[in-house]
């Protein structure tokens, strides 16, 4: 990757490449060093690193289990590692990531303000298979849920509290910028017709902000919107001064919701982008909450519940499965249809990262969940909760994802729609401000695994990897069609 590019870059080597590979296993090697010196030599020595970056992301968590102060290191190493390394092109040159916390801004953003026609609603009601569910219909769905293991206990019960009080909803007194505007994931239309005030960021794209203004118009809530020569939007990537300085001017408490998504390489880039500007606007608004949406499809720990459901769901799996079982798991090495955990373990490693994914999109979300830990362990409000699998277009357009998706529910794995999700993980935020980010756990692993809606990776008798081949071959024809 040696092209010209602009704002926040990887380093260019001694080849004059960019290497994303040579960053990711640089900062996986150096989040690991303060715990575990093993597993950072591990890293370092990994020759392909696009391959071969599976069990190395995976021992960062595996590291953090039992020690609070490991967790932390751990996350406090990697964040540095990225912005140590991690450059911005300013005037032409490559300096450090940290110019970005002064620099001065190209040129100053204005504001356009759009409010919406419509009456807040004053219900929390989801939307799910073309219905709108809400009061006993949503709770049953919540009960649900739970009952087959597609959400922990305590993200119904968080919901449930946001429809017990939906004065909530409006988020009076803040104000929620949404970075990734445009984003399939993200908060914006839920917020909006709730009533509350939301500051869009995205690419200056004109389709793009013509939809998020019909929705704006068609919604309840304020919709603020950066403005530079009569075009709307800004690239987080090379104007993190001007945006910074744009949202640190607005009024209300504020909220910075990280839902911004790239392909590839861009993805680290934005990320790291929006990492920078967080750090600048805590210099300005000290009260500044953070929101993350945590993707399913990573590592976490989780609690001893969750294995139990799933290796009672692996000894009472049905005939067939135990006949094929045995004869598939010999013909793939031991690859297809591995038990989720050992028996007993508490808590479990729940690995669910995907290797179509990449080593980009994995180092990416793992540098929002490292700021995620640090900022929570500093006293900052922070609400990031893990959402389910999403039939988003970005998983769609990857054929082998789409049909892994398609046959996923045959492995007890629920995949939600995007209108399900926003709503849903939108309703998480809802109360995590209310709650100053929810109850406080002894280690961050808990933090992360509490209210989390992973769509049943968690608790699926199956490890998700030894599973998504056979899932992808029996949802071909789905898929396609």
């Amino acid at each position: 990757m040696s092209e010209q590019q602009h704002g926040v870059v990887f380093p260019t080597g001694p080849d004059g490449r960019r290497s994303t590979a040579a960053v990711g296993r640089a900062v996986v090697a150096d989040a690991l060093r303060p715990v575990d010196p093993t597993g950072a030599r591990a890293a370092e020595r990994e020759t392909n690193w696009r391959a071969g970056y599976l069990p190395h992301v995976r021992r960062t968590t595996e590291a953090a289990v039992g020690s609070r102060a490991a967790a932390l290191d751990i996350a406090a190493a990697g964040l540095q590692s990225v912005h140590r390394q991690m450059r911005v092109v300013v005037d032409g040159a490559e300096v450090e990531l940290a110019t970005l916390r002064s620099a001065a801004p190209g040129a100053s953003l204005t504001t356009e303000t759009v409010t919406g026609s419509a009456e807040p609603e004053r219900e929390l009601t989801l939307p799910f298979r073309g219905r709108r569910l809400r009061g006993a219909e949503l709770t049953d769905q919540l009960d649900d849920w739970v009952q087959r293991g597609v959400v922990e206990p305590s993200c119904a019960d968080a919901v449930r509290s946001v429809a017990d009080h939906p004065e909530w909803l409006a988020l009076p007194g803040r104000t929620v910028a949404v970075l990734g505007a445009g984003a399939e994931m993200g908060p914006l239309t839920a917020l909006l017709r709730w009533g509350a005030t939301v500051a869009a960021v995205d690419l200056p794209r004109p389709a793009l902000w013509e939809r998020v203004l019909d929705t704006a118009r068609r919604g309840a809530g304020t919709l603020l919107l950066p403005t530079r020569d009569g075009a709307r939007g800004a690239d987080l990537v090379g104007e993190v001064p001007a945006v910074a300085d744009w949202l640190g001017g607005l009024d209300g408490v504020p909220v910075l919701g990280n839902y911004v998504y790239a392909d590839g390489a861009t993805n680290v880039r934005v990320s790291t982008a929006v990492d920078a500007l967080t750090v600048r606007l805590q210099g300005q608004r000290p009260d500044l909450a953070l929101a993350f949406l945590a993707t399913p499809t990573d590592v976490f720990v989780v609690p001893g519940e969750a294995v139990e459901a799933s290796v009672a769901g692996y000894a009472a799996r049905g005939r067939v499965a135990k006949l094929l079982g045995r004869p598939l798991r010999t013909a793939s090495g031991g690859r297809l249809l591995q038990r989720n955990y050992v028996p007993g373990t508490a808590p479990g490693i729940a690995d669910s990262l995907v290797p179509q994914q990449g080593p980009n999109y994995a180092l990416a979300k793992r540098l929002q969940r490292w700021r995620a830990t640090t900022e929570r362990a500093a006293g900052t409000v922070v609400s990031m909760n893990v959402a389910p699998p999403t039939r988003t277009r970005s998983v769609l357009k990857n054929r082998a994802l789409a049909a892994a998706y398609a046959g996923a529910h045959r492995f007890g794995v629920e995949v939600f729609e995007p209108a399900t999700s926003n709503v849903l993980m939108a309703a998480l935020l809802v109360h995590d401000l209310h709650t100053g980010g929810g109850p406080a756990h002894e280690e961050p692993w808990q933090d992360e695994a509490h209210a989390a809606a992973h769509g049943g990776l968690w608790r699926t008798p199956y490890a998700p990897r030894s599973a998504l081949g056979l899932a992808a071959v029996l949802g071909l024809g789905a898929a396609r069609s």
